[in-house]
């Protein structure tokens, strides 16, 4: 019976640790990137319309089209300017355009390759990011990762505590088939053992976390 008291307050410890200890998602991250130094040539959906490369009168790479065809390795050597390169055999590595800059050091191994996910992502992406990302994060691991785990796998603390099965968030054949209004309703208006967040959360709030949930996929 007084061990029962102090339950909730161990689960509630147990969400917070777990909300600290939570690694930031590679394309997450990599979107962070691409949105501080990439978007301005390449546009902010990666088609190469981004207002500095107008201003600069150069064509940069349609990255949902073009990353496609380029495996990890020579898309790092993109970034970083290392390497020769295969398709010009110039040392250096523009493939496309002089005017893209070589990343190398500015970048660490971890970031290129965050950059890389996120790349993918907007490559093979089948739904917009309808919501903030960012806010969809903060939002995930206070309400969330608790049953979808830390990394959105479906392995959080409740499950293994009531044997709850939810959706594995990182698995894109799973959240690709539900649009973003069908993942909007799903959370606000709850489904199967998926509670109901209308009240709690806003829609603004239900769009911010369809977002962060999309860049949790891992193709």
């Amino acid at each position: 019976m007084q061990a029962s008291r102090f339950l909730p307050g161990l689960l509630l410890m147990l969400f917070a640790l777990a909300a600290e200890a939570s690694e930031i998602p590679p394309a997450f991250e990599g979107r962070r990137l691409f949105t501080s130094y990439c978007q301005l040539c390449h546009g902010p959906d990666g088609k190469g319309d981004g207002p500095l490369a107008k201003a600069l009168g150069i064509v940069p790479a349609d990255l949902t089209t073009t990353v496609r065809s380029r495996s990890d390795t020579v898309l790092r050597k993109i970034i970083t300017g290392e390497g020769r390169q295969f398709i010009t055999g110039r040392t250096r590595h523009n493939i496309i355009s002089d005017k893209m800059p070589e990343w190398k050091g500015i970048f660490t191994d971890e970031q290129v390759d965050a950059l890389i996910a996120y790349l993918r992502f907007l490559s093979k992406k089948k739904h917009d990011l309808m919501g903030d990302p960012e806010r969809g994060m903060q939002l995930y691991r206070k309400y969330c990762a608790v049953c979808h785990g830390e990394e959105g796998d479906g392995h959080g603390v409740m499950t293994r505590l009531i044997g709850l099965h939810p959706m594995d968030h990182t698995n894109p054949n799973e959240t690709d088939r539900l649009d973003n209004e069908a993942m909007v309703h799903s959370i606000l208006e709850g489904k199967g053992f998926m509670p109901a967040w209308k009240g709690i959360l806003s829609r603004e709030d239900a769009e911010a976390l369809v977002s962060y949930i999309r860049l949790l996929s891992r193709p």
